[in-house]
C-alpha cells in the first residue's frame, strides 16, 4: 500500500517538500474527484510518481496546481495541490491495481473476507474501481486493460515458479505494469520521444519495487507460510541485491535520455530515495531511524550508527536487546530462562516461540490505514502495525537527522537541490 518510495521529509528541501505533498494531496483528490470518497484509501506513495513523471515534463503551470482547502491530514491547513491529466493517470492506476488486489484478497478468503457477504461486498467494490478506473483511463487515452492483464498474469506465473526460475520470471507483470504507466506519462506531457526511456525506467522500476517487497516480506512469509518469490525461486539475498543495484543504475541511466522541463523531484526520488529504499530493505540504511540495521562507511564498530555499540554489540543492537530477558537472544523466548526455554513458560500459559498477528481482511485494513494516517503515526510513530499485513513497520520520518538533499554518493552526475 505505501510504496517503497518513501522519502523522509528532512531529505527534502522545503521546496521540494511541498511539491512532494502537493503530487501526494493531489492524487489523493483526484480519486475523489472521479471515484467517489472511498476510492482515497487507495492513495500510496510510489502512484503519484506518476503525477511527477507528467509535470517533470511540462513544467509547474498555473493550470496544474490549485489550493485545497483545509484537511485533517494537514492539521487543518490549506496547500497547494496538483491537478490534471498527470492526477488523474496516477489515481486511474491506483485504483486499477487496489482493485486487483482486492480480488487477491477475496480469493485468498483473508481475514474478514472470508465470509461470504462480506466477500461479495468486496467483489462490487472491486468491479466498481475496475470500471471506473477503465473510464477514466480511456478519457486520458490509457488502456487499464494492460494493468488487468498483468495482474491476471501474476497468479499464474507464480504458481508455475520453483526452485530454478528466474526471479525475472515472477517480476515480469509488475515490469509491464509499470512500464505501460511510465511510458504514458509521455504521452500526456506532449513529449513522445520521451516514452521508450521511460517506459524503460518503467520497468525496472516495477523489478526494484517487486524486489524490494519480497526481501522486506521474506522472514514474515516463511513464518506465516506465505508465498515469496526469493524463497520460491532460491534466490539469495546477495543475487536480488545485485539485481536490485542493477535496476536502480538502469532506471538513471533511463532518465538521462528523457527530455525534462524540471526533474529535480522526479531525480531525487528516483535516483537518490530509491538508493535509500534499496539500502532500507537490505539494513544497510544510513539514515538514523535505521540504526543498528547494517554497517555505515567510516565507522569502526561496523554498526547503522556510529559508536561502540553498533553491529558488534554483544547485546544485539543495543545494550537491552539480545541479553535481555524480556527480549532475544539466549535470554529472551525460547532461551534459557526466557518464556518457552528451560525454566520458562510452558506454552499453555504464553511460552514458546511468539506466532506472527494474522493479516487483516481488505475492509478491516481500510479501517486501520485511515487511522493510521489520520492520527500521523505512519508519518511519525517510532513503529506501527502495517493495516493489512500486521507487519512492524517504522514512521518514514521518526527519529530522522538526515542531512537534506543528501545525495550519498549517487553516480548520476545530475544536480539537484542540496547534492
Amino acid at each position: 500500500m505505501f510504496g517503497i518510495v518513501r522519502p523522509c521529509t528532512h531529505r527534502l528541501t522545503d521546496g521540494l517538500k511541498t511539491e512532494w505533498m502537493a503530487h501526494l494531496c493531489g492524487l489523493c483528490l483526484a480519486l475523489r474527484a472521479d471515484h467517489g470518497q472511498f476510492a482515497r484509501v487507495v492513495t500510496n506513495y510510489d502512484g503519484l510518481i506518476v503525477s511527477v513523471l507528467t509535470e517533470a515534463q511540462t513544467g509547474v503551470t498555473e493550470a496544474g496546481r490549485r489550493t485545497a482547502g483545509p484537511c485533517a491530514l494537514r492539521a487543518m491547513r490549506t496547500a497547494p495541490v496538483a491537478r490534471g491529466e498527470g492526477a488523474r493517470l496516477a489515481a486511474t492506476v491506483s485504483l486499477v491495481l487496489a482493485s486487483a488486489k482486492v480480488r487477491d484478497h477475496v480469493a485468498d478468503r483473508d481475514g474478514l473476507l472470508a465470509r461470504r457477504p462480506v466477500a461479495a461486498a468486496a467483489r462490487r467494490v472491486a468491479r466498481s474501481w475496475d470500471k471506473a478506473g477503465a473510464r477514466t483511463g480511456r478519457d486520458l487515452g490509457f488502456d487499464t486493460a494492460v494493468l488487468v492483464d498483468a495482474v491476471d498474469r501474476q497468479t499464474g506465473i507464480e504458481a508455475l515458479a520453483g526452485p530454478g526460475t528466474s526471479l525475472l520470471t515472477v517480476t515480469e507483470p509488475t515490469e509491464t505494469a509499470t512500464a505501460a504507466a511510465f511510458a504514458h506519462t509521455a504521452v500526456l506531457a506532449g513529449r513522445p520521444g520521451n516514452a521508450a526511456p521511460l517506459a524503460e525506467a518503467g520497468r525496472l522500476f516495477g523489478r526494484l519495487a517487486h524486489l524490494l517487497d519480497a526481501v522486506e516480506d521474506q522472514a514474515a512469509d516463511a513464518t506465516t507460510g506465505a508465498w515469496n518469490p526469493l524463497t520460491a525461486t532460491g534466490t539469495s539475498r546477495e543475487e536480488a541485491r545485485r539485481l536490485a543495484d542493477d535496476a536502480l543504475h538502469g532506471i538513471r541511466l533511463a532518465l538521462r535520455d528523457a527530455e525534462f522541463a524540471d526533474d529535480k523531484l522526479a531525480h531525487v526520488l528516483l535516483a537518490h530515495e530509491l538508493r535509500t529504499s534499496i539500502d532500507r530493505a537490505f539494513g544497510t540504511t544510513r539514515c538514523a531511524h535505521g540504526a543498528g540495521q547494517g554497517p555505515v562507511p567510516g565507522n569502526p564498530y561496523g554498526g547503522g550508527a556510529p559508536g561502540p555499540y553498533g553491529a558488534q554489540n554483544p547485546y544485539g543492537g543495543n545494550p537491552y536487546g539480545g541479553g535481555n530477558p524480556y527480549g532475544g537472544g539466549p535470554m529472551g523466548p525460547g532461551g534459557p530462562g526466557g518464556p518457552g526455554g528451560p525454566g520458562g513458560l510452558p506454552p499453555q500459559f504464553g511460552g514458546g516461540a511468539p506466532q506472527a498477528p494474522k493479516p487483516r481482511g481488505f475492509l478491516a485494513g481500510c479501517a486501520m490505514f485511515t487511522w493510521l494516517f489520520c492520527t500521523c503515526q505512519i508519518c511519525c510513530a517510532k513503529e506501527y502495525e502495517g493495516p493489512w499485513s500486521r507487519k512492524k513497520r517504522e514512521g518514514c520520518c521518526r527519529d530522522c537527522d538526515c542531512g537534506n538533499g543528501d545525495c550519498g554518493g549517487c553516480d548520476c552526475c545530475c544536480p539537484c537541490d542540496g547534492c
